[in-house]
C-alpha cells in the first residue's frame, strides 16, 4: 500500500487542534451528470443500503442511475441559489461561525473546517489541508444529532478509510451523537418559540426526522429511540402535552417498510381528524437542504392543504443561528476537555541538532 506521507513536515510549525464538522453531502451542481456522480457514491455505501452487494450493484447501475439523476436534478434545481447548494453554504456558515466564536474565546490554536461524506469538499481533501496546517489532535463532529449506522457510523467509516492510508495519525475524538444535549434542545425549542411569537401556534407541531428502514431498528440501530427522545425533550422544553405534537419520519424510498408514522401520510390524514393547521420542524437536520426546503417546505405542504388543511408552516433548520452555534461550540468544548497543544519554540532547533548529529552531510 502507498501511504499518505508527510515529507514536508516543518518542525517550526506549531501543533494545532482540529475541529472537523461533517454532513451528508450534496451534488456539485443541479445537473443529471453531477447527480449521477453524487448518487452513485451515496447509494453505493453499504451503510446506507444493506442489500447483497451484487444484487444492489445491478439495481443501482442498471436501473436507479439510469432514471433518478434527471429527476433528482430537477428537484435540486429548485433549491440551489446563486450561492449554490443550501446544505453546502449553510455548513460553511456554521464552520465559519464556530471558528470565529472559538477564536473570540481565546482558542487561537484551533483549525475548524468541514467535509461532506459524499461529494465535496471530500474527507481526503479537507484532512490533507488540516494536517498541513499542523493539526495533531482531531475532534470530529458529524452534524447528526441522532445516531444511526447509516449516518454517524458511515462518517466514521470514511474517516477510518482515510486513516488506514495515512502514515502519521493524529489523536482522535469522535462525537457520535447528541440527541439529548441540553443546549441543542434549548436552541431547537427557542427556534420554535420564536416562530410562535411571530406567527402564533398551530393545532399541531410535527417533528419530522429522516427515515431509515424498520429493519435497521430491529437489528439494533438506536436512531428511532433517539429521535423520540429528542422530540420528548423539545416538547417538555416547550411545555407541550402529548396530544400537541407528533414525531414522524420522512424521505423514504423503495418498497421496504421504514420507520413509522410516515410524515407524508400523517399530513394527508390530519385534516380529516380535525387538525387544520400544522407547523413542521426537523430536529434531525442541522442545516436546511433538499429534504427540508423542497420535501417538507413544498411537497408535504401540498399534501396537507390538498387534504383539507388550512395553514401549514415550515420552521427552518437551526443553520448558523447564534443559539445553534453557541450549542455546537459548547458541545465541542465539552469534548475537548483535557486536550491542549503548546507552542514549542525550541523544537526546530533540537530537530536540526539531532539531524546534524545522526544524519550529517
Amino acid at each position: 500500500m502507498r501511504y499518505i506521507n508527510s515529507p514536508n513536515y516543518d518542525h517550526k510549525q506549531n501543533d494545532k487542534i482540529g475541529i472537523l464538522l461533517t454532513n451528508l453531502g450534496t451534488p456539485d451542481e443541479p445537473t443529471p451528470k453531477a447527480l449521477k456522480r453524487y448518487l452513485k457514491q451515496f447509494l453505493s455505501d453499504p451503510r446506507v443500503v444493506e442489500v447483497p452487494r451484487l444484487l444492489w450493484w445491478l439495481i443501482l447501475n442498471c436501473v436507479i442511475l439510469q432514471i433518478r439523476p434527471r429527476r433528482s436534478a430537477q428537484a435540486y434545481a429548485t433549491v440551489f441559489t446563486e450561492k449554490g447548494s443550501p446544505l453546502l453554504f449553510n455548513t460553511q456558515a456554521q464552520s465559519d461561525a464556530i471558528a470565529a466564536q472559538l477564536q473570540q474565546q481565546g482558542m487561537q490554536n484551533v483549525v475548524v473546517d468541514f467535509a461532506m461524506r459524499y461529494g465535496n469538499p471530500s474527507f481526503d481533501t479537507v484532512l490533507d489541508n488540516m494536517f498541513a496546517q499542523g493539526v495533531r489532535k482531531l475532534l470530529v463532529l458529524p452534524l447528526y444529532p441522532q445516531y444511526s449506522g447509516s449516518t454517524s457510523a458511515s462518517t466514521f467509516d470514511e474517516l477510518a478509510s482515510n486513516f488506514m492510508r495515512r502514515r502519521w495519525l493524529p489523536d482522535l475524538r469522535f462525537i457520535s451523537h447528541y440527541p439529548d444535549y441540553a443546549p441543542f434542545i434549548r436552541a431547537a425549542a427557542d427556534k420554535i418559540r420564536q416562530h410562535w411569537q411571530q406567527h402564533g401556534q398551530a393545532d399541531k407541531l410535527i417533528l419530522s426526522y429522516h427515515g431509515i428502514p424498520k429493519r435497521y431498528l430491529l437489528n439494533g440501530d438506536p436512531y428511532h429511540c433517539e429521535c423520540y427522545k429528542t422530540s420528548r425533550l423539545i416538547a417538555e422544553e416547550l411545555g407541550l402535552s402529548k396530544d400537541q405534537y407528533l414525531t414522524t419520519f420522512q424521505s423514504r424510498f423503495g418498497r421496504e417498510e421504514w420507520l413509522k408514522p410516515y410524515t407524508d401520510e400523517t399530513l394527508k390524514a390530519l385534516p380529516a381528524q380535525g387538525v387544520k393547521s400544522v407547523q413542521v420542524f426537523c430536529p434531525g437536520f442541522a442545516a436546511d437542504c433538499l429534504e427540508t426546503i423542497e420535501e417538507i417546505g413544498e411537497e408535504n405542504k401540498e399534501y396537507f392543504l390538498h387534504a383539507g388543511g388550512e395553514r401549514y408552516d415550515y420552521i427552518t433548520a437551526l443553520n448558523a443561528e447564534p443559539a445553534h452555534i453557541d450549542a455546537l461550540c459548547q458541545l465541542i468544548k465539552d469534548n475537548l476537555h483535557g486536550w491542549q497543544v503548546e507552542a514549542d519554540t525550541q523544537r526546530a532547533v533540537r530537530a536540526e541538532a539531532l539531524r546534524v548529529e545522526k544524519y550529517p552531510g
